[in-house]
């Protein structure tokens, strides 16, 4: 299993108007894909919330071929609406884990 994770860094000013953005219309989208069996929307805690609330969001993707779908052929359109509608007022890091047993 592979986790898809993306760290996000949100300007309180659309900080309630964009988490139910990302529960109701991007996180579904997402899924939608049928890359990624599920997501995990998580607050970071003891973080500097001077510049925004930050949250990770974790994808679970059967596959590393799976992931790679995603990204080859979904990303960059779903990454270009989150910037239509929020412009600058965020700003992610993504990155790809592994579960180790």
């Amino acid at each position: 299993m592979f986790i898809y994770n993306v760290t996000i860094k949100v300007d309180h000013s659309i900080a309630i108007e964009w988490l139910e953005w990302l529960k109701s219309i991007h996180i579904p989208e997402v899924i939608a894909t049928g890359c990624f069996t599920e997501a995990k929307v998580l607050q970071l805690l003891e973080t500097d919330e001077e510049e925004g609330l930050t949250y990770a969001i974790q994808y679970n993707a059967p596959s590393k071929a799976m992931y790679n779908n995603y990204i080859q052929n979904f990303a960059a359109e779903l990454r270009d609406k989150s910037f239509q509608k929020w412009g600058d007022k965020f700003i992610a890091f993504r990155s790809i884990m592994q579960i180790v047993d």
